[in-house]
Formats: C-alpha cells, structure tokens, sequence
C-alpha cells in the first residue's frame, strides 16, 4: 500500500533531505535568483562599504530618520484571514497542543486536507484602499510607513520573480507592497519593508510530526524546508543548531535584493533569527549591497534587535521595548497598537492613545524612534479602534510636534519617580506616569519640557533645571500662553492654570539665555 503524501516525514527525512525537496520545488526560479545574486556581488562593492563588519560598523543612520522620531509598522498577510491567536497562527496550526491547532482543526478541518496554502485564495483584501491607509498614517503624524513584505509564513506581499506564492498571483492578485509604496511616498512619507524571510527555514517544522500538508513535496515552494528547530531560547541564537543550508542563504540574499531593486525601501526592518550564526557571512554583502545603494540617495536605515549585527553596523531596535536611558546612537523601538497580537484577531484590545503618545515622547527622549504596528483585518480595513488612536496621536503631534519632529536630546532625559521596565517586551510593564515625570527634547534653539500629568495643584516644579540656565521665558505649546515662574536651588517652579491645556502630555517650550544649557548629553 503507497504512503500517503502527507504521512508524518519529521523522523524519516533528514533536515539536508527536506531542503533538497525545497530546492526542488523552487529550481525553475533558479535563473532569476542567480541574475540577482550576480548583480549583488557587483554591487556590493561599489561604493563607499565593503563586504565586511568592519567597514559596516562605519555606517550612521541618516539624518532623515532621526528627525523622522514616528513610524507605522503593518502586519497584514494570510494570517489575518483566521483572525486567531496571533500572527504565528500560521506555524501554530501546526504545534500540536496548541489553541491554534484546536481551533484549525474545529473550524477547517485537519492539516492533511486543509492546510495553510488553503487559506490563501480566503485572503482577498477585497477592501484594501492603499491611499487611504496612507491618509490615516500622514494624518497620525508619522513620518515612515514598514509594511511586511514576507513575514515567517513565506508568502510574499510583492510581486516576487522568485515565488508563486505572492499576493499578485495568488489571494489578493495586487501587488500590495508596490501600491503601498506609490500612496505612501505620494504623501511625502518614507517607505520601507520588513523581510521575516529568514525565519521560514523552520517555521512549518511541526507539519512534519504529524499528517498535514506540510510534508507533501508539491508544498514544499510555500512551506519551505520545514526543518526542526533546534533552539531551547530565542534569545541565545549561539545556541540555535537548526540547519541552515547556503542554498537557502543565497535565496534570502537574492529575496531581499528583490525588494530593495524593485521598491527601493528607505528602511528595511530584519526579525531576530537573522542573527543566527549562519547568516554572517551573508549578511555583509546584503549590507554593503543595501548601504552602497543608499548612499547615492540621503541614506537608508536597516534595523536589527538583540545583538544580531555587531554594534554600530544597523540602527538598533528594542522590540516592544525601551532604554533606561540616553543611547550614544539613534535606536528605535517597535510595539503594536494592539495588545494581543501584531497581526489582526479577533476581540483583541488596544492601547490607548495616551499611553502611546507617552511612550513616543519618553523614547524621543532617549534618542530613539518608536514603530507602531497596525495589523488590518484580512479584508483590508484597519478597526476602528486602532483608526481612532492614530488619529488621538495626530492631534497631538500636530499641536506639540515641535518638541518631537528633529528634536535632539537634551543632557538628561528627564525626571520623576516612574522607572521604565526596560529591555525588550517590557513596555506595557512601566507603571502610569505621573504630573512629576518630566521628560526633555531640544531643538528651535529651544528646551522643552514635557510634562506626562497635569498636577492638581496649578503648579509643577522641575529639579534638572537649575539656576544657572537662566531661564527667560516660559510658554505652553497647546495655546501659546506664557507660564510664570521662579527659578531657585531646588529647580525651576511654574505657576499654572488651574485646568490642562491640552491632552496626554503636556509640552513646555523654555528660552534659556545660556546657550551652552542647551547641549546635548555627551
């Protein structure tokens, strides 16, 4: 009796076995990916970085982007059409155990018949409105829009030379990154992509443990090789011995090469495992290829998280995550205006906007970015309650933007007793600030103070501000009135209206007659 094509393979093949069923199912791309990859090596070396960490750690982020201090991130892919769990549904569907694979088998069947490539022709983004999308995200004050072109799942979001599994042949049949870029740069904002390519080495391993889809050799372009994973702590990727073949390198080089040629992104954003040990020698050519084209523009930024590249060499990023204080270097921060997941689920909660615009200004503070992520419905629209936190944030930026926009920071952060939980998935665990939290920002040859509560007393004092910086002028950025005050040993004491003006934060741009109050930390 023939084995059925979906019988378990996990014990059976091994992990170089299931990534020649990869390459196999891939080999008519071969010659697009070896064109790409040729034109990489030629350009890698054209310019003012070389191949190397070493040339790499010379790079600086542009100023563009540390003036930009606001970015959309976008979660929106297959995995919004079950609208459950997360954005991982698509490899939990396969974790035997798991609530995602209860809720897969109850609602579509099991794996073997009904697997993850099924949902595709369910993703339609029938209502998908890419300008609009960029009106809301100009409208919320960003300054830069990173939408995920391919996240772990393997399916592209763009019209790939080197996949059948894009969103122009299949689901949607639109290029979704190509639109998004026209809307976005249309509204004078910057556009980058996010690549989690790198992850779908292994993503899909747990279809290979039980009957599913996954282990049909006829899936393997959209399942990729599907080998174990061999990692007991996603931090420690030193650690991580999955198998990792060159062939699957030079196809995420030439991937990646793909989106930068084609969309010319001003950011790409990298997931973690791009850190893994085997990616090292690939990922300077991609570098040096990305910072060499970038350089005959105004620069380009390529993020990366815990210690994935070494220092210096990309802008780093905290995920959902902050610094206790000042970083010498421009970072950013990502977090997802949702609670539960990046992706879209249903009856999830969001942020409110006071709690975000908090965590921009604290960030800024810091010499930091923050990336929110949006994650819209399958069908293309964004819920209301995200659209009506971006909108909060846009009216506040929009009044107090000043102190944010090509701020710079000052010689402290700020002050007060609320201690952010820092590091990386710590941000919701900062307790609520308080009318003593004061976080600074300098720029128009002005210090602003930001202040996260309006006191009730009709009063506030700030410590860091002494004496010797000669404060000549107080004024409110929400309607313009002068502040009095008075300045002593103990700070500098400002007598307020007995109402806030304004909302979330409240934004105090102090003349000091002493320029040299103004420098930044060194």
């Amino acid at each position: 009796m023939a084995q059925s094509a979906t019988a378990p393979t996990a014990d059976k093949l091994s992990p170089a076995a299931q990534d020649a069923a990869w390459q196999q199912a891939s080999a008519k791309f071969a010659p697009q990916r070896k064109a790409i990859l040729e034109r990489v090596a030629q350009g890698a070396g054209q310019g003012p970085f070389r191949s190397d960490w070493t040339s790499l750690q010379q790079y600086r982020s542009p100023a563009w982007y540390d003036d930009a201090k606001f970015g959309i991130f976008i979660h929106w892919g297959v995995y919004s059409v079950p609208a459950f769990g997360s954005e991982w549904y698509s490899r939990n569907m396969y974790q035997q155990g798991t609530k995602e694979f209860a809720h897969h088998v109850a609602t579509y069947g099991p794996q073997s018949t009904f697997g993850y490539k099924d949902l595709v022709p369910l993703f339609k983004a029938e209502h998908f409105d890419p300008n609009a999308w960029a009106q809301l995200f100009h409208d919320a004050g960003a300054r830069y829009v990173v939408p995920v072109a391919e996240h772990h799942d393997g399916f592209a979001m763009y019209d790939s030379a080197l996949s059948d599994w894009t969103a122009v042949k299949k689901g949607p049949h639109r290029d979704v990154i190509g639109q998004l870029e026209k809307a976005v740069r249309a509204q004078g904002m910057r556009f980058g992509v996010s690549s989690h390519r790198a992850e779908h080495d292994w993503f899909f391993d747990g279809g290979r443990r039980f009957d599913s889809d996954v282990n049909d050799p006829r899936n393997a372009e959209l399942y990729g090789p599907a080998v174990a994973h061999l990692s007991k702590d996603d931090q420690n990727l030193a650690a991580d011995w999955t198998y990792v073949s060159q062939a699957w390198l030079d196809d995420w080089l030439a991937r990646t090469a793909e989106l930068i040629d084609d969309y010319h992104p001003d950011i790409i954003y990298f997931d973690w495992w791009i850190g893994h040990p085997t990616f090292r020698n690939t990922l300077p050519t991609l570098l040096s290829y990305y910072y060499n084209e970038g350089a005959k523009r105004d620069g380009v930024v390529v993020n990366y998280k815990l210690g994935d590249f070494p220092e210096g060499a990309g802008t780093l990023d905290i995920e959902r995550g902050q610094l206790p204080g000042i970083h010498p270097t421009h970072w950013q921060t990502d977090t997802s205006i949702s609670n539960e997941s990046w992706g879209y689920i249903d009856h999830d909660t969001y942020k409110s906007p006071t709690f975000i615009i908090h965590l921009l200004v604290d960030v800024v503070s810091k010499n930091g970015n923050l990336m929110l992520n949006v994650g819209p419905r399958a069908d293309g629209t964004i819920p209301q309650a995200a659209q009506d936190t971006l909108k909060s944030i846009g009216r506040w930026l929009k009044v107090n933007g000043e102190a944010i926009y090509g701020s710079k920071p000052w010689r402290t952060y700020g002050e007060g007793p609320t201690e952010v939980a820092s590091g990386t998935f710590q941000d919701t665990k900062t307790k609520a600030y308080t009318p003593q939290d004061f976080r600074f920002t300098t720029g128009n040859g002005k210090l602003y103070a930001i202040e996260l509560g309006w006191p009730m007393t009709a009063a506030a004092t700030i410590h860091s501000i002494k004496p010797a910086d000669k404060v000549t002028r107080i004024e409110l950025v929400g309607d313009g009135s002068v502040v009095p005050f008075t300045q002593d040993a103990k700070g500098l004491h400002l007598r307020l209206p007995a109402h806030p003006v304004g909302t979330d934060a409240y934004v105090y741009r102090i003349t000091l007659s002493s320029p040299t109050s103004l420098k930044a930390a060194p």
